[in-house]
């Protein structure tokens, strides 16, 4: 018969992500609990999360990035931004996007790590989107605000998980390595490189399209919601 009762892990996080509750710490609940009713020691239990932290402490490294971007948010970095943006006569909401979309597939081929939500999009690429909306509708909604929010996030994941196995010393194109060696596959990881830079140019190009639908549709309700506030203005 099969034991079921190791999995009360993924029952614990499944609860305490919809209870809301703090999620490192039903995480670290749900951990403890499995190595309970598998019969692992405490002590190994403990030695087991020790270890698997030590191990990937670098994924914990955007904590620091948090306060300095609070500090720079704080003393204006988001108004700078806008006002750059507003400075400039061509700029546009696809125009931005698409040029931090290239430059982060650019660097993710020569793996480095430039971007990020909360190092890049939230503080710097949204605001100058919204910036370059707000040129053509100065009171821009707060649905299309989040329109445009949303735009730019998705910038950065079409950027970073369709172009981060471009540099040979990504860990996800070492996973892959390992893997085919596992089943005995010889491949050299510069023959895995090259052909993701197909997906990579695709994933650019599907960007660009959608962005410039997404950017035409927007516009198109601006000028709309535009044009009629001029024109109840005119009446009054």
């Amino acid at each position: 018969m099969i034991d079921f009762w190791p999995l009360i892990g993924i029952v614990i996080i499944t609860v305490g992500l919809a209870l809301k509750l703090n999620t490192l710490l039903v995480i670290l609940v749900a951990g403890v609990a499995t190595g309970l009713v598998a019969d692992i020691a405490l002590m190994d239990i403990l030695s087991t999360l020790g270890q698997s932290f030590t191990q990937n402490r670098y994924m914990s490294l955007f904590i620091l990035i948090l306060p300095m971007i609070g500090i720079l948010e704080r003393y204006g970095l988001r108004q700078r931004a806008e006002q750059l943006i507003g400075s400039m006569k061509k700029a546009s909401v696809s125009k931005i996007l698409m040029t931090y979309l290239l430059l982060r597939k650019v660097t993710n081929g020569m793996g480095l790590s430039i971007g990020g939500h909360p190092s890049m999009i939230r503080p710097l690429i949204a605001p100058m989107a919204e910036a370059a909306a707000e040129k053509v509708s100065p009171k821009l909604q707060e649905e299309k605000r989040q329109a445009i929010r949303a735009l730019a996030a998705a910038s950065e994941n079409f950027g970073n998980f369709f172009s981060q196995l471009l540099f040979i010393g990504t860990g996800g194109i070492l996973l892959i390595k390992g893997v085919m060696a596992d089943n005995k596959l010889d491949v050299q990881l510069e023959t895995m490189a090259l052909w993701a830079l197909p997906t990579a140019i695709a994933s650019y190009i599907v960007f660009v399209v959608f962005s410039k639908v997404v950017e035409a549709r927007l516009l198109k309700n601006l000028e709309k919601a535009a044009a009629t506030a001029t024109g109840i203005k005119s009446e009054g």
